[in-house]
C-alpha cells in the first residue's frame, strides 16, 4: 500500500488522498537562497560574479513561458466573450486608467525628488560619462519605431522573439477572429485551452529551479557592486524605496479601498510568493505568468485579467514612473546643472512615452533615461553613470512596485465593468479558498467568466 494511502483508498471504497502542497519548501528555500548569496557575495565577490548565469538562465526560462502564457490567456479572454465592444471597453478603460496613474507617479516623483535633493555633493568620474553615452546610445529610436516594431515579421516570429507587445497583437487578431466564427471557433478555443493548461504545468517545473536562479543572481550582483556604491548612493536608493512604498501604500490602497473595498494588504499577502520572487530576480516578469494564474483565482473575470495583465505590463510602469523622475533630478543636483520646473514637466512627459516602448527590455530604466536626457539636456547624460552602480538595487523597487501597479489595476478594471465575482475576493483574501501552488492552475475554466463568456467546458462551481 502506498505510503500515504488510507485504508478506504487501499479497499477502493475512499477517493484518493489530496497530494499534499509542498510548494512552502520551494520559497523558504528561495529565502535561504537569497540570504547565501549575499553572504558569498561579500565573502567571495570574484567568485560570486561568475554566478550571474545562474540567475540570468533562470530569468530566461521565466521568460520562454511568457509568450505562450499571453497568447493563450488573451485568445481565452477574447474569444470567449460574444461582443467584441466589451473587450474595446476593457482595453480603452485599461490604457486610460495606465496614463492617469503614470502622471501621478511622476507627479509624486518630482515632489519627492525636489524636496531631498539627492544629487547633491556627488563627484564625477571620466568612466561615468562613457557610461551614460552608452545606454543612450542602446535606446529605442522613437515612437515610429516603436509603433512599427508591435508588428511581427510573421505570426510565428512573436513567439520566437519573445516580444511582449508583438505576442499581444497577435493574440487579440486570434481572439477576435474565433470570436466572429461564434460556435465553428469552439474547438479551437477548447484546443487552447489545453495548451494553456501544459505551459502552466510547465512553468510549474520550471519554479522548483527559482532557489539557484535567487542564488545566482544575489551573488552576482554583491560581488559587483560591494557596499561602495551602496553608501555613496543611499540618500537616493532609500528615497526611491520610500516614495515607492508611499505610493503603493497611500495612491494604491486608497484608490482600491475606495473603488472596491478591497484591504491593499491583504491583496498583497495574497501575492506574497510573487513579490519574493520579483525581490530575488528583480525582474517583475518573473512573476507575470502567476499574476495571471492568482487574479483569475481571486474572482477577477478571464477577458479582464487576459488584457489587462499583459497590457499592463507594458503600458503600467508606475515604479519606473518614479524612478526616472528621482534619477533625472538626482543626475541634474550632481552635475551642479539644477532642471526648472518647466524642463522637468517637458522631461518626463518624453520619458513617460518613450518608456511604454522600452518595456520588458533588460536595462530599459537606464536606457530610457540618458535617451530623454540626452534629447533634452544633452550636457546631463555624462551623469547617467552616476546612478548605474544602484541601478540594480533600485530595479527591484521598480519591479515591486510596476507588479503592485498591474494587480491592483486588475482588480479596480473588473470591479469598474463589473467584471469580478466580490464573493469570491472575499474568500479568497481570506484564505478561505486558497491558490493550487502545485499546478499553478486552478482550473481556469472555472474561474468566474463573463457574463457574456462563451462556455468552453463544464467544471464544478468552487464557490
Amino acid at each position: 500500500m502506498a505510503q500515504g494511502q488510507t485504508a478506504a483508498d487501499a479497499a477502493g471504497t475512499g477517493t484518493p488522498p489530496a497530494k499534499r502542497d509542498r510548494t512552502h519548501y520551494l520559497y523558504i528555500a528561495v529565502i535561504g537562497a537569497v540570504l547565501l548569496g549575499i553572504a558569498v557575495g561579500f565573502i567571495a565577490p570574484d567568485f560570486a560574479k561568475e554566478l550571474k548565469p545562474l540567475g540570468t538562465g533562470f530569468v530566461n526560462l521565466i521568460k520562454m513561458m511568457i509568450s505562450p502564457i499571453i497568447f493563450c490567456t488573451i485568445v481565452l479572454g477574447v474569444g470567449s466573450v460574444r461582443q467584441a465592444a466589451k473587450v474595446g471597453k476593457v482595453g480603452g478603460l485599461a490604457l486610460a486608467y495606465f496614463m492617469a496613474m503614470s502622471v501621478v507617479a511622476l507627479a509624486i516623483g518630482l515632489i519627492v525628488g525636489n524636496i531631498l535633493h539627492p544629487g547633491d555633493g556627488m563627484d564625477l568620474s571620466p568612466t561615468d560619462k562613457k557610461a551614460g553615452h552608452t545606454a543612450a546610445d542602446s535606446a529605442d529610436e522613437g515612437l515610429v519605431d516603436f509603433a512599427l516594431g508591435m508588428i511581427p515579421k510573421t505570426m510565428v516570429s512573436a513567439f520566437t522573439e519573445g516580444e511582449v507587445l508583438q505576442t499581444l497583437l497577435v493574440a487579440l487578431l486570434v481572439g477576435f477572429a474565433l470570436q466572429a466564427m461564434g460556435k465553428a471557433g469552439e474547438p479551437v478555443l477548447r484546443g487552447v485551452q489545453h495548451i494553456q493548461k501544459l505551459v502552466f504545468r510547465i512553468l510549474g517545473m520550471i519554479m522548483w529551479a527559482a532557489p539557484v536562479g535567487a542564488f545566482g543572481a544575489m551573488a552576482a550582483v554583491i560581488g559587483e557592486t560591494g557596499t561602495d556604491a551602496l553608501r555613496a548612493l543611499a540618500t537616493i536608493m532609500i528615497g526611491f524605496y520610500v516614495t515607492c512604498a508611499l505610493f503603493i501604500v497611500l495612491v494604491l490602497g486608497t484608490l482600491l479601498r475606495l473603488a472596491t473595498g478591497v484591504n491593499l494588504f491583504k491583496l498583497l499577502r495574497y501575492l506574497g510568493r510573487e513579490f519574493l520572487l520579483i525581490l530575488s530576480t528583480s525582474s517583475s516578469e518573473s512573476a507575470l505568468p502567476r499574476l495571471i494564474a492568482k487574479m483569475e483565482h481571486l474572482g477577477v473575470s478571464r477577458p479582464v485579467v487576459g488584457i489587462t495583465v499583459p497590457t499592463g505590463y507594458s503600458f503600467n510602469l508606475d515604479g519606473t514612473m518614479i524612478y526616472l523622475t528621482m534619477a533625472s533630478l538626482f543626475i541634474a543636483d550632481a552635475m551642479d546643472q539644477p532642471l526648472g520646473i518647466g524642463e522637468q514637466i517637458s522631461l518626463l512627459l518624453f520619458m513617460m512615452i518613450a518608456s511604454k516602448g522600452a518595456a520588458g527590455v533588460s536595462g530599459s530604466g537606464i536606457a530610457v533615461l540618458a535617451s530623454g536626457l540626452q534629447s533634452h539636456k544633452p550636457g546631463l547624460v555624462d551623469g547617467v553613470g552616476l546612478i548605474i552602480g544602484v541601478d540594480r538595487f533600485m530595479s527591484e523597487a521598480r519591479a515591486l512596485t510596476n507588479f503592485a501597479g498591474n494587480a491592483v489595476a486588475t482588480l479596480l478594471i473588473g470591479t469598474w465593468t463589473k467584471e469580478v465575482d466580490r464573493e469570491r475576493v472575499a474568500l479568497v483574501l481570506d484564505g478561505g479558498l486558497p491558490f493550487d501552488e502545485r499546478t499553478l492552475l486552478d482550473e481556469h475554466g472555472s474561474a468566474p467568466a463573463s457574463a457574456d463568456a462563451v462556455p468552453l467546458e463544464k467544471t464544478p462551481a468552487k464557490v
